[in-house]
């Protein structure tokens, strides 16, 4: 880390644009251009704030929608007083060219969370995502990228206090690991989740680049930044692709709503406020959850082989025509033989269109054949012939015999109440235990009536599609996707047929009785197949000690996955405590909170109202599970259940024993743990009183 009195090389370099006012200082230097650059964005901000749309809007509604993107405007031109502007410098060697980076001779850039310029329009911070940052990220003693220097910044509480350069292209330095990059990756963690994009790293940048035309699926272990990953490739995406996806929509899919509130400030940070978020669930709320299914019943709900059993109940629906249909037209009648409307049934039915578009399209094709009759008759009718016949009662009656109008969340309420109806449209696909176990045993008297189960929704889902087509966005972020059955996959999938997904995951934190077996096998339900398949390895968050115990479970719960290597210089703390009464599991706690931080106690659900009872008798204040945590109030309980995806400075995990008999079966009990070891950031202490999982060696 460099402070002043700066190593010559960084000395050296700051002379290159040294004005006869600038001061000695290099530190001096960059504080002042921090300040200017504050300034500027002020500026910018201003200058959208002052603008009167009177005259260029030609009515209200205009105005609305211009005063509306104003306002997102301004909000993303927030100077956030906490967060740095920029965290890093390119210091280039040549002028552009055919095999050149970007920028001029001894031009240089700074790298920060979004654009800022001068009055006069020149960059005095470049967004991160820009083609001529790229080099930041990626640059190396081995592949330079035509960078001189590359200086990393350290901050304060939003005050510059540090540098740390990197001469790249010259070969008597020797490569160094980064102390900023290492402080800013182990930085304590207050608070919500935040970006990365000061520390990102040569692979995830790869992967935070690719193209939007392309789907890409991050297997990676804890710590190893798969999240941050996902939510930093949308934004770049919006920056490189902004008029396209402003259109077609983009979409954050998580696994509960304490992980979308933990992750929701990494995007408005980087300047992305109209990114919508969602679980699952929501996607599929088309009925209210009243109800819940057996493990056993659920995995057959979230069986892929559930949307074979709704495609036939869906087109059974269809009945062949058995008499002719008869338009009348003044004094004439124009008949449709039962045989030619069979014939328009069986096209519309090979054709495999959804069952609406396809109850849509069928009085047309009735009425075409009876205009094609007045032709032959002499007769010249036009279009609006067309739309009158296809109006006409006789051929409404005749639509509504044949082609009934189908509601989705009835269908699936018969289904999984009249054993008849599913033996005959799961003959072959479930076999009868099957069946039994999805039947209800109690029917319901109507929709509303009805205990729906979160698996019944995706179900309803489902059908919805086979009847109306499913509105597609342009990029689909899925974290946690392990976690998905086969029909929740295809639930998301209908939301990026036309577009591009991100899915996030690790199969070694797969906790439901359905989690998937592979990727492979998880792409083809989503419907990207040709998705690239990249595996992060190296851990930035976890540390060495906690990683490496808790490691000791793959064996148990992910054969063949290569273990998470952390990559931190501070091992952390570990610490395994064989306790007689939960009185020292508050103790661990009160331990803890002497240290900069969260504090996450995380235990079995079933032991969660024990611990709390415990915590208010002691006196410790505690938040829930994706609550922010507070200077004053750094302790969160966390039932083990909803622990993925979160992060605390220090954890106390309490009882493996009981976290592992909290789930149906040891392999998912295993990894509910694994994902429970590896929570925390700097710390962890275990305590137990029963026996630990013979797993754990």
């Amino acid at each position: 880390m460099s402070t002043p009195p700066a190593d010559p090389h960084a000395d050296h370099a700051d002379r290159t644009d040294r004005g006869p006012d600038a001061p000695d200082d290099p530190l001096l230097r960059e504080r002042t251009h921090l300040g200017e650059s504050r300034a500027a964005l002020r500026a910018m901000r201003e200058d959208v704030e002052n603008l009167d749309i009177r005259d260029v809007t030609a009515n209200w509604v205009n105005a609305a929608v211009l005063q509306r993107q104003m306002d997102e405007r301004i909000k993303a031109l927030a100077d956030l007083s906490h967060t740095p502007l920029f965290f890093g410098r390119l210091d280039y060697l040549h002028a552009p060219g055919a095999d050149r980076a970007e920028g001029a001779e001894g031009e240089r850039f700074y790298i920060g969370r979004r654009h800022v310029h001068d009055a006069e329009g020149d960059p005095m911070v470049i967004d991160w995502r820009a083609p001529v940052s790229q080099p930041f990220y990626r640059a190396s003693k081995k592949d330079p990228m035509d960078v001189g220097l590359r200086r990393r910044f350290g901050y304060t509480a939003g005050d510059l206090t540090a540098y740390e350069d990197e001469h790249l292209s010259d070969p008597s330095e020797t490569a160094a690991t980064s102390k900023l990059l290492q402080q800013e990756i182990e930085r304590p963690r207050v608070g919500p989740m935040r970006d990365i994009v000061a520390t990102i790293q040569p692979e995830q940048d790869e992967i935070v680049r690719s193209g939007l035309s392309g789907s890409v699926c991050v297997q990676g272990g804890p710590g190893t930044g798969k999240t941050a990953v996902g939510l930093h490739r949308v934004a770049y995406l919006l920056y490189a692709h902004r008029e396209r996806l402003a259109r077609t929509g983009t979409l954050v899919i998580g696994p509960n709503k304490s992980f979308l509130h933990y992750i929701e400030q990494v995007l408005p940070a980087l300047g992305e406020l109209e990114v919508k978020q969602a679980t699952v669930d929501d996607l599929v709320a088309h009925v209210e959850v009243r109800g819940a299914d057996t493990a056993t019943a659920a995995v057959i709900k979230g069986d892929a082989r559930m949307a074979e059993v709704l495609r036939r109940a869906v087109r059974a629906h269809v009945t062949p025509p058995g008499e002719p249909v008869v338009v009348v037209r003044g004094s004439r009648r124009w008949r449709v033989p039962a045989y030619e409307l069979e014939g328009i049934v069986r096209e519309l039915l090979d054709r495999d269109i959804r069952y609406g578009a396809a109850r849509e399209a069928l009085p047309q094709r009735i009425a075409h054949v009876v205009l094609v009759q007045m032709e032959r008759a002499g007769e010249a009718p036009d279009d609006r012939v067309q739309d009158a016949v296809a109006r006409d009662s006789a051929v409404k009656a005749a639509v509504k015999a044949i082609w009934p109008p189908v509601d989705p969340a009835r269908l699936v309420l018969r289904l999984l109440t009249d054993a008849d109806f599913l033996a005959v449209h799961a003959e072959g696909v479930l076999d009868e235990d099957e069946q039994k176990e999805i039947l209800w045993a109690k029917p319901a008297r109507s929709v509303k009536a009805a205990r729906w189960s979160p698996a019944d929704t995706v179900l309803i889902d489902e059908a919805t599609d086979l009847v109306q087509r499913t509105h597609s966005l342009g990029h689909v972020v899925l974290d946690e996707a392990q976690d998905l059955s086969p029909m929740q996959y295809r639930a998301v999938g209908r939301r990026c047929t036309t577009g591009s997904a991100t899915v996030l995951g690790d199969l070694a934190q797969g906790t439901t009785p359905w989690a998937t077996r592979s990727w492979g096998e998880a792409l083809a339900h989503l419907g990207k197949e040709e998705a690239v398949v990249e595996e992060l390895t190296a851990g930035f968050r976890v540390p060495t000690d906690v990683i490496t115990y808790a490691s000791r479970l793959l064996p148990h719960i992910a054969p063949g996955l290569t273990p998470v290597a952390s990559v931190r210089e501070n091992p952390g703390f570990f610490d395994l405590r064989a306790i007689a009464a939960d009185p020292e599991v508050i103790d661990a706690c009160r331990e803890l909170l002497r240290q900069e931080g969260s504090i996450g106690l995380i235990a079995a659900d079933a032991r969660v109202p024990v611990l709390a009872e415990a915590l208010a008798s002691a006196g410790l204040t505690y938040l829930g599970p994706g609550e922010e945590t507070t200077p004053d109030t750094r302790l969160t309980l966390v039932p083990a259940s909803l622990a993925k995806g979160l992060e605390y400075d220090y954890v106390v995990l309490d009882e493996p024993r009981a976290v592992v008999d909290g789930e149906p079966d040891e392999r998912t009990g295993l990894r509910r743990l694994y994902v429970a070891l590896t929570r925390a950031v700097s710390g962890l202490i275990v305590t137990h009183a029963a026996p630990l999982p013979p797993q754990l060696g």
